[in-house]
């Protein structure tokens, strides 16, 4: 690393809360090569990349990503797959749990990071099931369709609960927990 690298990550690692540049680093590599293995499978497989997403495919791979990020980074149930890169702090509701991040620099921080934001994760999920389209489109839309079906139940639960609590002259309730 050169001086001046140095310097900018030591700006980064001694902020409030710091960021570990080295470790984001890794995680920017491993998602490269992670892309450039799917554009040598689609070259092998002899499949070529379509023109345009479908519309029905794009609705269904938005909603089974923002279930499947939710799934790894949030739900009670995947803690222990998160475990050896964060700690439990509380409850969050309708079975997700907030963790924070348990290793302090490097790539374990950046790691527990990543594993407990559903957004940093919303972007691996998206482009695994966006390459899963193209290399394997048929088991691709049935775990899309599959993830789509539990959002779709977890905001009808919750709208359950809220009209049920309204009907009983509950005006505001804590939301049910899912489990």
């Amino acid at each position: 690393m050169t001086d001046k690298a140095r310097e900018v990550a030591a700006t980064y690692e001694g902020a409030n809360e710091p960021r570990p540049l080295t470790g984001y680093l890794a995680l920017l590599a491993t998602y490269g090569t992670g892309l450039a293995a799917v554009a040598a499978a689609v070259r092998l497989s002899g499949r070529s990349l379509p023109d345009r997403v479908r519309l029905q495919d794009l609705a269904t791979v938005t909603v089974a990503t923002h279930r499947i990020s939710r799934l790894l980074t949030k739900d009670a149930v995947t803690s222990p797959l998160r475990a050896p890169l964060t700690r439990y702090t509380e409850p969050a509701g309708t079975g997700e749990v907030n963790e924070t991040v348990r290793h302090h620099g490097g790539f374990r921080h950046a790691a527990g990071e990543m594993v407990t934001c559903p957004f940093c994760a919303a972007v691996w999920t998206a482009t695994g099931l966006t390459a899963g389209l193209v290399l394997a489109p048929r088991l691709t839309r049935l775990v899309a369709a599959a993830a789509t079906a539990v959002t779709g139940a977890d905001f009808l639960h919750l709208t359950y609960e809220i009209v049920k609590q309204r009907a009983r002259g509950v005006e505001r309730a804590a939301p049910p927990e899912r489990g």
